[in-house]
């Protein structure tokens, strides 16, 4: 038995979390910093690593005493080391080595993305009083992980092996919503509000582009879909003072909303045909929207396909699936080393 002890501070989440053989979960802590951000419209760092430093030591603890263990119990620590804000993944890197030193346990670095996409085999043992099967997509398999600083498509071998197909030459996908939230006067961050207010409102009301670049390419341009709201409802020159009635916003939010997820489906699916295989798993916070999780279920299913979607909790930043990959890190025998291995080496 393999229990590990995880730690996520990647960006705006300070998340521990303690699982078993990287799937039984004993306790999953997240202090999200929403609030602390919202006002601003996007997460700013330096109140994200101040946050950080303040809460992450109750939420280690708080892991432990949920999991009902104590550090002797503990067989080793993972942390995530990039990529992510510099200062924040500072925070957590810091502690894990600190923890490790003075435990003597083996510490192991893991890829925030990588993470998002093991997330999709994670599943409490109980969810609202049922039993919950683990998802297991087979290998080799199409990894899509969106949220709000990475977009990217893998062909994914194993659960630590995964060579890049394509990424977002401009914005990510989250990081898109976010903006267009604050253009139509919504709430940070974007990504609910815009799913919200795109419920009353009519998917084809606005023509909005799809960016598919070169053809065969994977990767993703968002930037052009963002400037086309802010020309609609600014003006060409984005000085246009324009009201939005509540209907406007609405129809807004969903015509944007479906062309996100029209180019993400597609390019999904062109990555699956053109690597053969027939199973998609996508992970980061944008899988959380219902309406991609529906087209993209519906498109692969009329192909002979299969998309896997994490539970919405496992869609956000959290340790839990950390703290899952890394026992397929151990297994490899991928410890890091506590002065080089674990120190942040990419951003977003």
């Amino acid at each position: 038995m393999f229990t590990c002890l995880g730690i996520e501070t990647s960006c705006d989440e300070t998340s521990a979390s303690v699982v078993v053989d990287g799937k039984k979960i004993l306790s999953n802590v997240v202090q999200t910093q929403i609030n602390l951000h919202k006002i601003y419209g996007g997460v700013v760092p330096e109140i994200a690593c101040r946050a950080h430093i303040e809460m992450i030591l109750p939420v280690i603890d708080k892991a432990l005493s949920d999991a009902s263990l104590s550090l002797d119990d503990i067989d080793a620590l993972a942390v995530t080391n990039s990529p992510g804000l510099i200062g924040a993944l500072l925070v957590g890197v810091s502690i894990a080595k600190s923890l490790a030193l003075t435990t003597n346990l083996p510490l192991i670095g893991v890829d925030h993305i990588q993470a998002h996409i093991y997330a999709c085999r994670l599943a409490s043992e109980q969810e609202d009083g049922e039993t919950i099967k683990l998802q297991s997509p087979s290998y080799p398999c199409i990894s899509m992980v969106v949220s709000g600083g990475h977009t990217s498509i893998y062909l994914s071998e194993s659960e630590i092996e995964h060579k890049l197909l394509g990424s977002t030459t401009d914005d990510a996908a989250g990081e898109a919503f976010d903006k267009v939230a604050k253009i139509l006067g919504l709430s940070f961050p974007g990504g609910p509000a815009i799913e919200k207010s795109a419920m009353d409102g009519d998917r084809d009301a606005i023509k909005l582009p799809r960016a598919y670049l070169d053809k065969d390419s994977l990767d993703f341009s968002f930037s052009g879909i963002k400037t086309a709201v802010l020309y609609y409802v600014k003006g060409q020159n984005a000085l246009k003072d324009r009201i939005l009635s509540q209907k406007e916003v609405s129809d807004i939010s969903a015509s944007f909303q479906e062309a996100m997820v029209d180019i993400l489906v597609d390019k999904a699916i062109a990555a699956v045909q053109k690597n053969q295989v027939s199973n998609i798993v996508v992970g980061g916070g944008v899988a959380c929207n219902k309406r991609l999780k529906e087209k993209l279920c519906e498109k692969a299913s009329s192909f002979g396909y299969s998309a896997y979607f994490p539970p919405a909790k496992f869609c956000t930043d959290n340790a839990a699936m950390v703290a899952g990959i890394a026992y397929h890190l151990w297994k490899a025998e991928r410890i890091s080393d506590l002065y080089l291995d674990a120190v942040p080496t990419k951003l977003c």
